[in-house]
C-alpha cells in the first residue's frame, strides 16, 4: 500500500512526535509514514525520539544557516531531497514565511494547544497559552490542529477537541490535560485526514 512520506519538525521534547509514531504502530495512521525529523535545535530530545524509531533525522539552525531565507531554503532542500508530502510543526518554535508556507500550501499542519481563535497567533506557545485560559477565567479549553500560513495559527482548522477546565489547575497541569486528552488524539487523526488527501489527489495525477 502507498504512503504519504511525512516530516516532522521539532524543536523540543517530542511528545507530538512520540504520538504520531505510535499512532503508526497502532495502526490510527495507516495511510502515512514519518520518514523525516528536523530539528533547529541540535539539543532537541525529539531528535533522540526518531532514533529510536529508526527515522532519519537532520537539524539545521538559523544561526549556523545566517539568515531565515538560507534557513528555509536548506529544509526546502530537505524536504523535496526525501520527497515528502505532508509537513507537521510539532512544537516547532519557528515561524515560517509567506515564501515557505505558500510553496507548500495544504501540506503544512500544526497543533496549537487552545481552540482556535482564543488564545492564538503571535507569543502564544507552550506554557503561555495555558497562563493565559486560566487568567481569562474559561471552563473549557483544548487543542486545534490546522493548516499552517504566514499568519501564526492563522491557516483553515482541520481538527478540534475540547479540554474541561477545573478549579484547581496549574498552566502545567492545564497543559498535561490538553496534551493527554485532545493534542495527542487530534493530530494523529490529522495526519491521517491529510494522507489520505494526499494520496487521492496523486491519483488523480497519475
Amino acid at each position: 500500500m502507498k504512503k504519504a512520506k511525512i516530516a516532522v519538525l521539532v524543536s523540543g521534547g517530542g511528545t507530538n512526535l512520540q504520538a504520531i509514531t505510535d499512532a503508526q504502530k497502532n495502526g490510527i495512521i495507516k495511510s502515512g509514514k514519518v520518514t523525516l525529523v528536523i530539528s533547529n535545535n541540535r539539543s532537541a530530545y525529539a531528535l533522540e525520539r526518531a532514533k529510536n524509531a529508526k527515522i532519519k533525522t537532520f537539524c539545521v539552525t538559523k544561526k549556523e544557516a545566517g539568515s531565515q531565507t538560507e534557513f528555509e531554503r536548506i529544509i526546502t532542500e530537505k524536504l523535496i531531497e526525501n520527497e515528502i508530502d505532508l509537513i507537521v510543526l510539532a512544537g516547532f518554535m519557528s515561524i515560517l514565511s509567506k515564501d515557505f508556507t505558500d510553496r507548500f500550501e495544504k501540506r503544512i499542519i500544526n497543533v496549537h494547544p487552545s481552540l482556535i481563535p482564543s488564545f492564538c497567533g503571535e507569543g502564544f506557545y507552550g506554557l503561555k497559552v495555558h497562563e493565559a485560559a486560566l487568567a481569562k477565567g474559561v471552563k473549557v479549553t483544548g487543542a486545534t490542529v490546522h493548516f499552517v500560513n504566514e499568519i501564526p495559527d492563522g491557516g483553515e482548522i482541520i481538527l478540534q477537541k475540547a479540554v474541561r477546565v477545573h478549579e484547581n489547575d496549574t498552566p502545567e497541569k492545564l497543559q498535561r490535560r490538553v496534551m493527554q486528552q485532545a493534542e495527542w488524539k487530534i493530530l494523529p487523526a490529522a495526519v491521517e485526514i491529510c494522507c489520505v488527501n494526499i494520496l487521492k489527489q496523486k491519483e488523480k495525477k497519475q
